[in-house]
């Protein structure tokens, strides 16, 4: 469901780039532009190939030379070969210093902790606020944003499994992470005590890592709503002088409100990661430190998980995450129309974070041998990793 603050044109979600040339908006233009040139140089590193796009995984079985390197690494991450528009942006496209003119689409409303890492991955963006995470991935598949920001986990919530599973549902690329230190504070209407406070609004991850400062403070009732600024602007429209929102300093300002305690979180080391998502992936590279992010599903049997693991820790790549969800027939259809695999009760799929550029040889060679016995793979992204203070 589209957000009433976010509507899509008509001509917007008919639009299809690889079909229509009549009228292609001027992200199309820009895109193929930087395309040919790339593709021209590309078409001599590997002959073209038929592959899908849907096809999860197109990689060598030996060790590959530079220029077979490449193209595997672009098969991987596009699912067709080099000469296939639309090429890839590069990182530098994908990743600008500022994002001047980027519309980055973002869950909430403004005030929001996403808007605040929209900001800073892209700061001089034009953020788009979405009702749902779900509207989010649709106005960059729609061309109504050219990014999204969404929050994949939390050092104290842990993860946020809502996205990772529209990430596989969705066909959006990680192009980026940003991790951003998260600061709550109580806020309420003017003139408001904390001692008059009966009940405190917010996100459920906020209030679950407020809960024993609230607590303390003599707030008994939590009412759990979509985002922190929309806790905020609520209290403020309603005027409510017995609730109070848990939600950050930026959103006490547009919504007129006083702040009664800073720095509530339960521990001082609250740190969200978010996701930075866009309709191309970006070119992997090697000098600089990367993150790749997977998914998998694995047939029954003893020693399944084990076998996965062990494709990277032969090869010395270091896992930083791993995540299990259930798998669900629809979107992993929608992710691969060539998955044949039979789905029972139980079956799950493993979300795997690696500290490895799809540009390394190494890792193009563990994928190929884990899609040796893997039932389903999909590279989500191969992106910088975001070292920054948070």
């Amino acid at each position: 469901m589209v957000s009433p603050s976010l509507r899509i044109p008509a001509a917007a979600r008919v639009f299809d780039p690889a079909i229509n040339t009549r009228c292609p908006p001027p992200h199309a233009v820009v895109m193929r532009m930087r395309s040919r040139s790339r593709r021209s140089i590309a078409a001599s590193a590997s002959p073209p190939g038929d592959a899908s796009i849907r096809d999860p995984i197109s990689l060598p079985s030996k060790e590959p030379s530079a220029s077979a390197s490449a193209s595997a690494s672009f098969s991987l991450l596009f699912g067709h070969s080099p000469r296939s528009p639309p090429g890839p942006l590069t990182s530098a496209d994908l990743m600008e210093a500022s994002g001047d003119g980027l519309k980055v689409a973002y869950q909430g409303c403004p005030g929001a902790y996403s808007e605040a890492a929209a900001k800073k991955a892209y700061p001089s963006c034009h953020t788009v606020p979405c009702e749902y995470f779900e509207t989010a991935f649709q106005a960059v598949e729609n061309w109504v944003a050219d990014r999204a920001v969404l929050p994949l986990e939390n050092s104290l919530g842990g993860s946020i499994h809502r996205n990772y599973d529209l990430l596989l549902r969705h066909r959006l690329h990680i192009v980026g992470e940003v991790r951003l230190a998260v600061r709550h504070c109580l806020l309420a209407n003017r003139g408001v005590k904390i001692q008059n406070l009966r009940s405190a609004m917010s996100h459920p991850q906020a209030l679950a890592q407020c809960e024993q400062t609230l607590t303390k403070l003599g707030i008994e009732h939590r009412e759990a709503v979509d985002d922190t600024a929309g806790a905020a602007k609520l209290i403020a429209e309603q005027k409510l002088q017995d609730t109070g929102a848990v939600a950050s300093s930026l959103a006490a300002q547009l919504y007129g409100l006083d702040i009664l305690a800073e720095n509530i979180q339960d521990d001082t080391d609250n740190v969200t990661r978010f996701m930075m998502l866009a309709r191309e992936p970006i070119i992997p590279r090697t000098d600089k430190p990367f993150k790749t992010s997977i998914v998998f599903s694995l047939e029954e049997g003893p020693g399944q998980l084990f076998k996965a693991l062990a494709v990277f820790a032969l090869r010395k790549i270091n896992l930083t995450k791993m995540e299990s969800r259930p798998h669900k027939k629809k979107p992993l259809r929608i992710a691969d129309d060539n998955c044949s695999a039979p789905l029972k009760h139980f079956d799950y799929l493993f979300y795997v974070d690696l500290e490895a550029s799809m540009a390394d040889p190494n890792a193009q060679n563990a994928l190929a041998n884990l899609k040796e016995f893997a039932t389903f793979l999909r590279v989500l992204g191969s992106y910088p990793t975001d070292v920054s203070e948070a």
